[in-house]
């Protein structure tokens, strides 16, 4: 019930019918749970990567772009950082590029770097910007190597142009939100010398987060959140400190790919940032679900318990 009514207020014709099909007293329902949500994060910022099957699914992309219009219009302040590793793979074939990947990291020479470039701010990015702006002229789409955003260093010769994050100058996005502004970021980042670097989405997220001090940093992915059994959606961890995550990475509960995900949350919430999140970004209106709703979906995780 109330997932499908929340998302009423940011979908499209379908989802307005939807709404219309609810009775008053349910809606109104819906509005009292989503006030105190909207009036505890009214004027903090949220940072939101947005990847998994959400980027690459149009009806998903749009469904968000509605969604964080409506964070905006009750007063938030989200920022979006995006990847595009399925684009860049996309491309290079299409080109005729064989992609090589060390340690699961792909190696990037200066050919898939400008093939980077070209899909992450130029394809990716674009098609978001352009996604929010159809329900409000909000979006602004940045690199990061505009206005010195993100400061990148040479992870290692072997891999190329990839870079790490050295420094955040967040000034740019200060002043676009204190502006009325989106910021949609691409994540590549480029060195005192100017050489570009292509930066990975999720740890360019939290240092964004961290650098403005976020209440929120919320990871679209294509997993439920944290399972303590991966094959069991009902092992979902929903809330959890950082203290007992990292006793589920020492005991080896949580592998694979959701490693890199659990390590940025627990960065984000030993620097500044009072929570993170892990959604399904398969799930329309998922965000919207996380923050508004009593019940929430996926995993947060804080630096400390909550509750007794």
């Amino acid at each position: 019930m109330s997932g499908r009514a929340i998302g009423s207020f940011a979908g499209g014709d379908a989802d307005k019918r939807k709404a219309l099909d609810l009775d008053p007293l349910t809606r109104a329902g819906v509005l009292v749970e989503a006030l105190p949500y909207i009036r505890r994060f009214a004027g903090k910022t949220v940072v939101i990567k947005f990847g998994g099957n959400a980027m690459v699914d149009p009806d998903l992309t749009h469904r968000f772009a509605a969604d964080v219009v409506l964070m905006h219009s009750v007063g938030m302040r989200p920022v979006v950082v995006h990847g595009g590793g399925p684009q860049i793979g996309e491309l290079m074939g299409r080109l005729g590029l064989e992609p090589e990947f060390r340690d699961g990291l792909r190696v990037t020479d200066a050919e898939t770097l400008d093939v980077a470039r070209m899909v992450l701010a130029g394809k990716v990015g674009r098609e978001l910007v352009s996604a929010v702006n159809v329900h409000d002229r909000l979006a602004v789409g940045l690199s990061g190597e505009d206005a010195g955003l993100i400061i990148a260093e040479q992870r290692e010769p072997a891999l190329g142009f990839v870079g790490d994050v050295a420094q955040v100058n967040p000034e740019i996005l200060l002043t676009l939100l204190d502006g009325g502004f989106i910021p949609v970021i691409s994540t590549i980042g480029s060195d005192g010398a100017g050489q570009a670097y292509n930066v990975n989405a999720d740890t360019v997220a939290v240092a964004i987060a961290a650098s403005l001090r976020a209440e929120k940093l919320i990871y679209l992915t294509d997993v439920p959140g944290v399972l303590t059994d991966v094959g069991d959606p009902t092992t979902l961890i929903s809330h959890t400190s950082a203290a007992k995550l990292r006793v589920l990475l020492a005991d080896g509960i949580v592998t694979g790919g959701m490693i890199p995900k659990i390590e940025a949350c627990l960065e984000a919430v030993q620097s500044s940032v009072a929570s993170a999140h892990i959604l399904d970004g398969r799930i329309p209106h998922v965000v919207l679900l996380e923050l508004l709703t009593d019940a929430g979906v996926g995993t947060m995780v804080t630096r400390a318990a909550e509750g007794p």
